[in-house]
């Protein structure tokens, strides 16, 4: 099972949105693929989804479910592990309650190909928890200068806690050539200060369709295919595919 942590320095640049359209997209490459919110204080995956589960992680925290059985499926057929906002027993969560989660995580990859972690924005103990299980990470950017800078600093975070982090960046909201233009700016920063490598992993344009299926509570790439923002995600859904093989030849 590949698995796949999703961040961003500061909240707004578009992060769910992106998370649950690269695991329709993935899906669509015949990976089963399961999306889970790993946003413990601000949960917002079932909304972007379109979805209302029965049960989410806090049954999970309280003993009474487990990951297995609050899965649930979402649009284009991808699987959903959902949280719930603001519920003070998640927002609480220590070490032991995340323990719950680390312990029935390795039970997912039966059934499931590629796991993507939506964390919260920024870098607190829970979000270092669901990284530290992720293979790859990736840092959703857009191109307000604020939203860079927040990254570096989610960036040097990162490498500052596991220096053999392996990062890709996506810049969110902007087309090809300023999105290029930018992570070049952002590499030589990291590198300047960190003397750490970021791969560019593509950027998914500011799309007027995409703007409107997500206000409907829809999945761009599943409700308007064709569109250009669906064509930027399956592109990086393509290249994400690829880690799959590599990291089980690693295994191998």
């Amino acid at each position: 099972m590949l698995t796949i942590a999703i961040t961003s320095g500061k909240g707004g640049v578009g992060k769910t949105t992106f998370a649950a359209n690269l695991a329709a997209a993935l899906q669509e490459t015949g990976e089963q693929t399961t999306v889970f919110d790993a946003d413990l204080q601000l949960a917002n995956l079932d909304i972007v989804l379109g979805i209302a589960p029965t049960h989410n992680l806090q049954h999970v925290v309280s003993g009474e479910k487990t990951l297995r059985e609050i899965a649930t499926t979402g649009p284009g057929g991808l699987t959903a592990i959902t949280g719930a906002s603001a519920v003070p027993m998640l927002m609480r969560a220590g070490p032991k309650k995340l323990g719950l989660f680390m312990e029935q995580i390795a039970q997912l990859d039966a059934e499931t190909d590629i796991l993507v972690f939506d964390t919260a924005a920024g870098l607190d103990q829970r979000v270092m928890t669901f990284m530290k299980l992720a293979q790859e990470v990736i840092v959703v950017v857009s191109p307000d200068p604020t939203s860079i800078t927040d990254a570096y600093a989610t960036v040097k975070t990162l490498f500052r806690k596991d220096p053999g982090a392996r990062v890709k960046v996506v810049f969110n909201m902007a087309n090809p050539v300023e999105a290029r233009r930018l992570f070049e700016s952002f590499e030589k920063i990291v590198w300047s200060y960190l003397k750490k490598h970021v791969d560019f992993l593509g950027s998914v344009r500011h799309d007027m369709e995409a703007a409107r299926a997500t206000r409907k509570r829809q999945l761009f790439v599943v409700e308007n295919p064709t569109c250009g923002a669906a064509q930027d995600i399956r592109a990086i859904a393509q290249e994400v595919r690829n880690w799959k093989d590599i990291t089980m030849l690693r295994a191998g």
